[in-house]
């Protein structure tokens, strides 16, 4: 156990900050979303000419938002959940349970990585150009010049995957140490622990 503990400190110091600074964004992303749709509302109905580039605006920061916040949630048990048969098992079995259904999702998660690696990332020439979503200021980018290239959208869902695996493996570690006895030497993952406050 003590091995696992020492492997579980890194990582769990990583995810807190690196999910920390995630919900920022998020929320940032959030409002910036908010404001583009309000926006795009008012110039439609108040001024009849609404911009073509909210929507996909919109769209680009609700991708980044459920990126960054998904993992965050996951780390935080936030995702539903049907855990009749879990309460119902004796507590050695449960954490059987638990550790098997975290097992087949870091399975799920690895290939989510390696399909969205692949089919959304990696692939630069083949995802196109933003429909109308443009870069500030005439400044010209990569293949697509003044316009964004979908990648920076679809990069949203891989590092959300790359996220979901760190927390994934966190909560591994976490429960094969519960299954030891050591679940009272683990500290509890809550809100004001992505605060900062410890």
């Amino acid at each position: 156990m003590p091995v696992l503990l020492i492997l579980l400190w890194p990582l769990e110091r990583l995810n807190t900050g690196i999910l920390s600074v995630g919900r920022v964004i998020a929320v940032l992303a959030l409002a910036i979303m908010v404001c583009l749709i309000l926006g795009q509302i008012f110039w439609r109905y108040a001024l009849n000419d609404a911009p073509n580039w909210t929507e996909e605006g919109a769209r680009f920061g609700m991708l980044w938002l459920v990126g960054l916040m998904a993992p965050l949630a996951y780390r935080q048990g936030g995702f539903v959940a049907i855990d009749m048969l879990e309460r119902a098992l004796p507590r050695l079995l449960a954490a059987l349970l638990g550790l098997m259904l975290l097992s087949i999702s870091l399975w799920v998660l690895v290939i989510a990585w390696d399909k969205g690696l692949n089919n959304h990332v990696d692939s630069l020439s083949g995802r196109g150009c933003s429909s109308s979503l443009r870069w500030p200021f005439g400044i010209e980018i990569g293949k697509c010049k003044a316009k964004f290239a979908n990648q920076y959208q679809y990069a949203a869902l891989w590092v959300g995957i790359n996220l979901l695996i760190l927390v994934n493996v966190e909560l591994i570690l976490r429960q094969l140490i519960t299954l030891m006895g050591g679940g009272d030497r683990l500290t509890r993952l809550n809100t004001d622990d992505m605060a900062g406050a410890d």
